[in-house]
């Protein structure tokens, strides 16, 4: 390409020729004041003279949408429940003192005891009695021999005979 041209192949002389012109032109025209806002301030009519139109909300909501905010709100309110029951169980474990438990557990220890007691009572109460009496000789012979191999330093190994 001519270095002497412009892209669209005019010489430079005539280009500078016809853009001296056009800003000659330009600066020629009055300078007009566009407003960007208007305001009306005309009073408007309490009733309108047309029918009121219905405008139905046709928003469709998909059900796998409507389905993770329900399930996300349960999930949130059942957290939100779990996370208070934990706090009131800490706040509670956080105000234990010796007293304190001897004050909730004696009544069930006590309870616990008298229940083993008169279950005990009953159980030898209804327990039968047996007296076994034996008559004639009695010969007892026991003979244990014993042979005990252990085998073995670190990990050792006992074998026991009894015959």
């Amino acid at each position: 390409m001519d270095p002497q041209h412009t892209h669209r192949g005019m010489p430079e002389s005539e280009a500078a020729t016809e853009a001296r012109r056009l800003i000659d032109e330009w600066a020629k025209q009055p300078v007009r004041h566009h407003p960007t806002a208007i305001r009306d301030d005309s009073p408007l009519p309490a009733y309108g003279t047309a029918p009121p139109a219905p405008q139905p909300d046709h928003r469709i909501v998909p059900a796998w949408a409507a389905g993770i905010a329900v399930a996300s709100i349960g999930v949130g309110a059942g957290v939100t429940g779990i996370g208070c029951g934990a706090w009131l169980v800490l706040q509670g474990l956080a105000s234990v003192t010796l007293t304190g438990v001897l004050m909730v557990t004696l009544p069930f220890a006590g309870v616990a005891m008298a229940a083993t007691a008169i279950g005990g009572a009953l159980s030898r109460a209804r327990s039968a009695v047996t007296k076994n009496v034996y008559e004639g000789s009695v010969a007892h012979h026991v003979e244990i021999h014993n042979t005990s191999t252990t085998r073995g330093m670190l990990f050792a190994r006992t074998r026991n005979d009894l015959r």
